[in-house]
């Protein structure tokens, strides 16, 4: 089987199992979006991804995305997953079209100021620090209405809503605090759930789950 055939079958299964989670759940599977994540992986497996059907991929580091997102089709959709850096927020705005990590008021005035200045605006999620993690990034939850406010203050920005890296383990109660916290705050979009659990994540909510080793098989 050709690498291209691997990744369309891997593709298949995945989607088989988002559709069926959600149906669990008793939702539209259209309300979730597959974002391929393509960390580590090289621009053929991401356009092999592309031609097999994903619209949408992630990368968690901007330099990478730099080698990877120019080369993709003028409809695919970019998502930068991982934190940013205050002193690459701007070269952030200028490749994305959604950016999943904003973890302070700092770093989205700085992605709002690079929009601005590329006539862009730019989607982005709050990241949510779900289990008080020293070593991660993302607000606390006492947190996350302030920084929810703070973005909502800059017309560049396009909040969707939160995200969130549970700790490993017994994710869906991380997924559960994430919804409601989003409830309470009036936000629908949930990015939340990765290869080992996004079923539990769309059982739960997400409207985004970010995939990369269940699509394209385990990083060198």
């Amino acid at each position: 089987m050709s690498r291209a055939a691997e990744i369309a079958a891997s593709l298949g299964g995945i989607l088989a199992r988002i559709d069926a989670a959600a149906r669990r759940a008793g939702r539209d599977p259209a309300w979730v979006t597959l974002v391929a994540v393509t960390k580590t992986k090289p621009l053929e497996d991401v356009l092999a991804a592309y031609e097999a059907g994903v619209r949408h991929f992630g990368e968690n580091r901007v330099q990478e995305a730099e080698t990877k997102f120019p080369h993709l089709p003028p409809d695919a959709v970019r998502h930068l997953i991982g934190s940013i850096q205050s002193n690459k927020a701007n070269r952030a705005a200028r490749l994305a079209d959604a950016v999943h990590a904003v973890d302070s008021a700092d770093i989205a005035r700085r992605l709002a100021r690079a929009a601005a200045a590329g006539k862009r605006r730019l989607a982005v999620y709050v990241e949510v620090n779900t289990g008080d993690e020293e070593t991660k990034a993302g607000v606390t939850p006492a947190g996350a209405p302030a920084l929810v406010e703070a973005v909502r203050a800059l017309g560049e920005l396009d909040l969707r809503g939160l995200m969130a890296i549970p700790p490993p383990g017994d994710t869906r109660p991380h997924f559960v605090a994430l919804r409601n916290l989003a409830a309470s705050l009036g936000l629908s979009g949930l990015s939340m759930g990765m290869s080992d659990d996004f079923e539990a994540a769309i059982e739960e909510g997400a409207t985004v789950v970010r995939v990369g080793t269940a699509l394209f098989g385990s990083r060198s």
